[in-house]
C-alpha cells in the first residue's frame, strides 16, 4: 500500500517536496490556504489550517501530517493528536517553535548558547534592558515573525511603543522578546534530520548571507570552518533535537560571535531556507530526507556531492512575469546552475525562486549562481 502523507500549507516548501515524493512512491497530499498556491501540483484541498475540523478531515485520508510552516494552532496539533493522527513535528516541538519567548526559556533549560534575552511588558523593562546592554538590543513580537517581521533594533524603549500598545489592546496580554544585540562575525545553519525512532543525521554547517532580513544566499559548507566549529554546530543541533523531541527536519540558526562563540538565534522544524543548496548539492536533499523521517523511513546520506555549493535567493523577480524568456537566458548562458521557482507571483522583496550552483571553487560557484539568479531581476 503507498504510503500517504499529507502537508499542512501550500507554499514552496510543500512544493519541493513533491519530486521525492514521487521518486520515493509517496503520495503526498496538501492542505492549502488557498488556491493556486505553489503546492497546487500536487493533489490538493483548500482549507483553513486554523479550523480543527477542516485539519482532521484532511488528516483522515493520509497517514502521517507534516506542515509547510509552524503557524497551525495548538488546540489544531491537539485534536489531530487525540484523534490518533500521526504528527510529526509534534505540538510540544511546534509549540517551542510558535512562540520565541517558549523557545529561549527551552533552549536556557537545555543549556543551550544563546544570547542575553528576557520577556518584558512595559517600556520601563525594556528600556532597563537597553541600558544594561550598551544602549542598544533587538526586540521580536514573540510570535508570527519571519524574514526580518516581527524584529527591530532599538535604542530607546518608545521605539516599540506600538507594539505594547498592541499588546495592551489584546486580551491575552503577554510580553516582548529583547535580546542582547550580538557582535557577530557571521551568520550560520545547522539542518539536522530526525525520525520518530530516533535516528539521526546531521548536515554539514552552512554561512548564511542576510539581506534586509531576509536570508539572500547560502555557502555549503560554510568557507574556513574548522572541524571544532563544525563538531560545535552539530552537537548543538543534535542536542535540540534530542531534547525537544523534533522529528522531521530541524533548522538551528546560529551566531558565530567575533569571539568565536556560537550562539541560537532561530529554530525551524520543517525544511528551511538555509536547506535549499541541498537539493543539488547533497546526496540527499532535505526535502527527501523530510519525508523520510516524518514516514520513520531509514535517512539518507547528507553528504555535499561537490566542494561547495551556493544557493541564491531569487527575491522579487521581475516586475513583468516574462519568466520563459528569464528561464531561456539564464539557462543559456549558466548550464551549470538549477534553476528552481515557486509558482508565486513576483512582488518587491518576495522570495519567487532559488538557484544554486556546485563546484570546486567557491569563486566560481559563487558568481555563476548569483549571475544566474541575476537574469530573473529588473
Amino acid at each position: 500500500m503507498t504510503l500517504r502523507i499529507g502537508v499542512v500549507g501550500g507554499g514552496q516548501l510543500a512544493r519541493m517536496m513533491i519530486a521525492p515524493a514521487v521518486e520515493l512512491g509517496i503520495e503526498l497530499r496538501v492542505l492549502a490556504e488557498d488556491e493556486g498556491m505553489s503546492a497546487s501540483l500536487a493533489a490538493t484541498a483548500v482549507g483553513d489550517y486554523h479550523d480543527a475540523e477542516t485539519v482532521l478531515a484532511f488528516a483522515r485520508e493520509v497517514d502521517v501530517v507534516t506542515f509547510d510552516h509552524e503557524h497551525v494552532p495548538q488546540e489544531v496539533l491537539a485534536a489531530l493528536v487525540d484523534a490518533g493522527v500521526s504528527v510529526h513535528p509534534g505540538p510540544s516541538p511546534l509549540g517551542v517553535a510558535q512562540d520565541k519567548l517558549v523557545m529561549r526559556a527551552r533552549l536556557e533549560e537545555l543549556g543551550m548558547p544563546q544570547p542575553d534575552w528576557a520577556a518584558v511588558t512595559d517600556a520601563g523593562e525594556l528600556q532597563a534592558f537597553i541600558d544594561a546592554h550598551g544602549g542598544r538590543a533587538v526586540v521580536k513580537t514573540p510570535r508570527g515573525g519571519y524574514d526580518g517581521k516581527g524584529v527591530r533594533v532599538v535604542s530607546a524603549a518608545t521605539e516599540a511603543e506600538d507594539w505594547f500598545t498592541a499588546l495592551a489592546e489584546d486580551a491575552r496580554g503577554g510580553a516582548l522578546l529583547v535580546e542582547e544585540l550580538v557582535d557577530f562575525s557571521r551568520e550560520l545553519a545547522q539542518q539536522i534530520a530526525r525520525r520518530p525512532s530516533g535516528e539521526m543525521s546531521a548536515y554539514p554547517v552552512v554561512e548564511t548571507v542576510q539581506r534586509g532580513g531576509v536570508c539572500a544566499e547560502v555557502l555549503a559548507p560554510a568557507p574556513g570552518a574548522s572541524e571544532r566549529l563544525s563538531e560545535v554546530a552539530r552537537g548543538i543541533g543534535v542536542a535540540i533535537a534530542e531534547g525537544l523531541g523534533v522529528t522531521g527536519m530541524l533548522a538551528v540558526e546560529l551566531f558565530e560571535t567575533t569571539d568565536e562563540r556560537l550562539l541560537v538565534n532561530e529554530l525551524a522544524m520543517r525544511p528551511h531556507n538555509s536547506g535549499h543548496w541541498s537539493q543539488d548539492g547533497a546526496v540527499t536533499g532535505q526535502f527527501e530526507q523530510h519525508l523520510r523521517a516524518v514516514a520513520d523511513l531509514p535517512l539518507g546520506d547528507p553528504s555535499p556531492r561537490a566542494p561547495f555549493t551556493v544557493m541564491v535567493n531569487i527575491l522579487g523577480g521581475p516586475a513583468e512575469a516574462a519568466l520563459d524568456e528569464r528561464f531561456a537566458s539564464a539557462m543559456a548562458a549558466h548550464p551549470s546552475a538549477k534553476v528552481h521557482t515557486y509558482g508565486k507571483a513576483p512582488r518587491p522583496g518576495r522570495k519567487v525562486g532559488h538557484v544554486t550552483v556546485a563546484g570546486d571553487d567557491l569563486d566560481d560557484v559563487t558568481y555563476e549562481a548569483r549571475a544566474a539568479a541575476s537574469h530573473f531581476l529588473d
